[in-house]
């Protein structure tokens, strides 16, 4: 069984859950185009797959811009079979999920799409229907994706390598195939960005508590956020953040939506971005759908030369080993991504390995340029920066270590090696338990379909 493709197309699967409005037209058309679309491809056990299902998808393939494939078709229905036979072992398993992940997921991607349409309204108008009808539609589909993904983590749940198991992987790959990497550093960072007084802040909060008043005074919330909220991601859709739960919000936000009724509008409150002024829109168990207003609070020069006065102490500790890099960006460090990891960067390509090697050609270019003529071991100066969120700051680096470019070896690559031979063993899992389940499923394809070649790995003789 080819159990590489069956998870690339279980990614497709995942990926292709909104449809094209040509799409949704089609399946709201006449009685006789329904049953057409709805004719059985497959029969996996006590589940069927309908041609409407592969269609939806193949649709949603097409309007991200891709070329017409008739072999994508064979790769969903493969998914598709996937996702069948892993539903069906969860449910003898006991495994479900709870309607709050399922609303979660729903949202997560509703409010994707709603980015991406240009807006709500925009993404009614391309649904062709509301998004309340919409997402009733397609949460059957959502929750056996969701219990699916469940299924698949629970066999896999146990795999683990050993460290000869990697020196076995790495010795079976061919000497002429093994992959060449580039230049790569480690750096760590300590970061110090300026905190200002109450009396330095007062202008943003007047401004955010001004607009609260014209709020309260009778103008329209939604519009006053399209035109004054600092948020990118929200102020285009009037502030509307969509169903949240209390983990998804900072603490202080979370704190005062949960208090809102509906329609409520809130004080003034405070957070690490800024100054925001909230209103309830709807609260629906343990999740709140909230519009907010915010004001970022830029630094002022006051604050700006504390920050750098701070740092300055903390390079100087370091430097004369009155302290170590480490424990140095631990305590004094702003960057929450870094401080907890000895302020050492992690690869943010390959984050789930939790390595900190780093390819040169996949640096920030600032960071490239201070790093590029250091030598491993050595700290820079104290510099002022912009974060990618826009917030200025201070911050030092450490390149701790320097790789030239080489042919992989387990001395210099064993967690890259180690990561690699973790994926194989979860792929050969997978596609063992696959097998087994095979071999006692009733599988019934198609007669179109029968062709694919990912198809003819799933059929038996008693088939």
């Amino acid at each position: 069984m080819r159990i590489l493709e069956m998870r690339k197309t279980l990614g497709i699967i995942v990926g292709l859950l909104f449809i094209s409005l040509a799409q949704v037209d089609a399946q709201t058309t006449s009685p006789s185009t329904k049953k057409s679309l709805d004719k059985v491809v497959a029969v996996i056990g006590s589940s069927i797959i309908l041609q409407s299902e592969i269609d939806m998808q193949y649709a949603q393939y097409l309007s991200q811009g891709n070329p017409d494939n008739p072999n994508v078709r064979c790769e969903i229905l493969q998914g598709l079979i996937s996702q069948k036979i892993l539903g069906q072992q969860a449910i003898i398993d006991s495994i479900a999920v709870t309607e709050d992940d399922v609303d979660n997921e729903i949202d997560r991607r509703l409010r994707s799409s709603i980015a991406r349409a240009g807006g709500q309204e925009r993404l009614e108008q391309f649904l062709n229907r509301s998004l309340i009808q919409y997402k009733d539609e397609i949460r059957p589909d959502i929750k056996e994706m969701l219990i699916a993904n469940k299924m698949q983590a629970k066999i896999t749940e146990n795999v683990a390598v050993t460290p000869l198991e990697v020196k076995r992987y790495f010795d079976a790959i061919p000497k002429d195939s093994l992959p060449f990497f580039n230049t790569e550093v480690e750096i760590g960072e300590v970061v110090v960005y300026p905190k200002m007084n109450k009396l330095e802040k007062e202008a943003f909060r007047d401004k955010a508590e001004a607009l609260r008043l014209r709020v309260k005074g009778g103008e329209d919330f939604s519009t006053l956020a399209r035109l004054y909220s600092q948020d990118p991601g929200s102020a285009a859709e009037g502030g509307d953040l969509g169903f949240m739960d209390r983990g998804s919000l900072v603490k202080e936000f979370a704190a005062t939506a949960f208090k809102l009724k509906p329609g409520e509008l809130s004080q003034v409150i405070e957070t690490e971005f800024g100054f925001h002024v909230l209103q309830l829109i709807e609260r629906r168990g343990e999740q709140v759908r909230v519009r907010h207003i915010l004001i970022k609070t830029e630094p002022v020069q006051a604050s700006l030369d504390r920050a750098k006065v701070h740092i300055d102490s903390v390079y100087n500790s370091v430097v004369k080993k009155a302290v170590d890099f480490g424990t140095a960006a631990s305590l004094y460090s702003d960057n929450n991504d870094t401080k907890y990891n000895g302020g050492m960067m992690l690869n943010a390509e390959n984050v789930q390995s939790r390595t900190t090697f780093i390819p040169t050609d996949k640096l920030d270019p600032a960071i490239f340029l201070t790093i590029d003529t250091m030598k491993a071991g050595s700290i820079s100066q104290p510099v002022l920066f912009t974060a990618a969120d826009g917030r200025q700051g201070y911050r030092f680096l450490l390149l701790k270590s320097k790789t030239g470019p080489h042919q992989a070896n387990l001395d210099q690559d064993f967690p890259k090696i180690k990561e690699v031979a973790f994926e194989d063993k979860t792929n050969r899992t997978i596609s063992e338990w696959f097998e087994k389940r095979r071999k006692i499923t009733y599988i019934k394809i198609d007669s179109e379909f029968q062709t694919c070649p990912e198809i003819s790995t799933w059929t038996t003789a008693q088939n």
